[in-house]
């Protein structure tokens, strides 16, 4: 699609066939650069409501898609769940933390022992969540993703699914959302909590050292 050429405020605007737009502003009047200014001010104020919204649209989607998941899972027996789980690479200890149990509660499931149901939901649970970032976010290995700290601070996705912030899970998977934001959802004193009183420098001789951080 050719590209169409808008226009307005005494500037030229170039909007492309994939909807971005550039532009080459002509400095004008005082009086009609302030006109420019709120137009785009406007223009962010609306795409940083559409965001959120998209946001919270994309939560509810992935939540309703979990709980049918679940529900699917659910038919499977405690024992074949907990097989399918440890094949991703999950350990027994990873496990227990996760679904809120201990591990030789896990040693005795596995020996078919019984199980609440509220347990078996929560094994469901973990594996419909593994399944959706596969087959969604295409995470390969995801149990050792699960294990992996996000950048900045030593929490893990196992971490945010042990407090009961799947929508955080979920929203790391995609790849969509800034870490920083994702923390400060999380743990608004995050920095706070995990700052550091060392520093990682390059020594003299080329190797790394650890020093303490001036104060």
């Amino acid at each position: 699609m050719a590209d169409t050429i808008i226009k307005e405020n005494e500037r030229d605007m170039t909007e492309t066939a994939e909807g971005t737009v550039s532009s080459s502003l002509d400095l004008g009047t005082g009086q009609s650069m302030a006109g420019l200014t709120d137009v785009i001010g406007g223009g962010r104020s609306m795409a940083r409501a559409l965001e959120a919204e998209y946001d919270d649209l994309h939560r509810r989607s992935l939540d309703i898609e979990w709980r049918k998941k679940i529900a699917e899972m659910g038919r499977k027996s405690v024992g074949n769940l907990l097989e399918e789980l440890s094949e991703l690479g999950f350990s027994w200890h990873d496990i227990a933390r996760m679904v809120h149990v201990s591990v030789p509660a896990i040693r005795k499931w596995r020996h078919g022992g019984s199980s609440s149901g509220d347990n078996r939901r929560s094994l469901a649970s973990l594996l419909a969540v593994c399944d959706l970032i596969t087959n969604h976010f295409m995470v390969d290995e995801i149990a050792s993703w699960f294990e992996m700290p996000l950048p900045g601070a030593p929490v893990t996705p196992i971490d945010l699914y042990v407090a009961d912030r799947t929508d955080l899970v979920f929203d790391y998977a995609s790849g969509q959302t800034d870490p920083e934001r994702l923390l400060d959802e999380f743990d608004p004193q995050w920095r706070e909590h995990y700052r550091s009183e060392f520093d990682v420098v390059t020594a003299a001789d080329g190797n790394f050292s650890i020093v303490k951080k001036e104060r």
